[in-house]
């Protein structure tokens, strides 16, 4: 006959995996989920640039067809001077900001209007890394722009 198993055992089992559970809890909101979660090491002059923002203008009439709908174009923006770009829209009409692929600022999280941008509203980003980034308006495609951050010269 085989002898009973203890209850003890199941006790210390059950104590053990509780602390192992606490242990691993602890690590993961102490040590680990902080450090995901930081935000990268950016230099002040990034962070605050030179300029207060650079101006990309949405123009009257953008929603039709003609090609002229973001003002410039092609947009050439320099860290720690005119990295923080603000889009205005100064249509008639609502417009997005959408990146033609997903970009995401280390810094700053995504790019792209969260949503319309109603006429007189604007949308802001701040870049902290070098990129060039190709967007459109999502309810009218042949809106295209252009941005590229580049490194200062100075």
């Amino acid at each position: 006959m085989s002898s009973p198993t203890s209850s003890h055992a199941y006790g210390i089992g059950l104590i053990a995996l509780l602390v192992g559970l606490s242990a691993s809890v602890v690590f993961y909101t102490s040590f680990y989920l902080p450090e995901s979660l930081a935000k990268p090491s950016v230099s002040h002059a990034i962070l605050e640039p030179a300029e207060e923002f650079f101006l990309i203008e949405i123009v009257p009439g953008a929603v039709n067809d003609d090609g002229n709908d973001y003002l410039p174009q092609k947009a050439e923006a320099l860290l720690t001077f005119t990295n923080n770009v603000r889009w205005i829209n100064n249509d008639d009409t609502a417009h997005t900001v959408t990146p033609d692929h997903r970009y995401t600022d280390g810094y700053s999280g995504d790019f792209g209007s969260p949503g319309v941008i109603k006429p007189g509203d604007t949308y802001e980003f701040l870049f902290t890394e070098e990129t060039v980034i190709h967007y459109f308006c999502q309810p009218h495609p042949w809106m295209k722009g252009e941005i590229t951050i580049a490194k200062s010269r100075f």
